[in-house]
């Protein structure tokens, strides 16, 4: 079950206080008695209104929850060998691939061949 949010409360409470007064404002029948009545009525309607800032009061001195605090977990250990000794070894002669060249044939057709280029 959800709780009752500090809007829903303040909603409740001005709902019980319209009901009150509009109560208290509806035409009665004569009586011998008419000073009583209202004064009842109104003695119920001032202890609503009473309750309703009573619980306004409570519920707006609730202190928020604290933001959340994201901790960032700590480093992996990482583990390196001694690498030992370090051998250099020289090329012997150029490096040598294959390119696709564009050949031109005469002045509107070319074509591709394979072309071995050493640098």
């Amino acid at each position: 079950m959800r709780a009752l949010s500090s809007f829903g409360l303040s909603r409740l409470g001005a709902c019980a206080a319209l009901a009150a007064v509009l109560a208290a404002t509806a035409p009665q029948a004569a009586s011998a008695r008419d000073g009583v009545g209202a004064a009842i009525l109104g003695g119920a309607a001032a202890g609503v209104l009473g309750g309703v800032a009573a619980g306004a009061i409570i519920n707006g001195a609730q202190a928020a929850p604290p933001p959340p605090v994201y901790v960032a977990p700590p480093p992996r250990r990482v583990y390196v060998e001694d690498p030992g000794e370090t051998v250099i070894v020289r090329r012997r002669g150029p490096v040598c691939h294959f390119e696709r060249r564009k050949v031109w044939l005469d002045d509107e057709s070319f074509t591709y061949r394979r072309v071995e280029v050493c640098e």
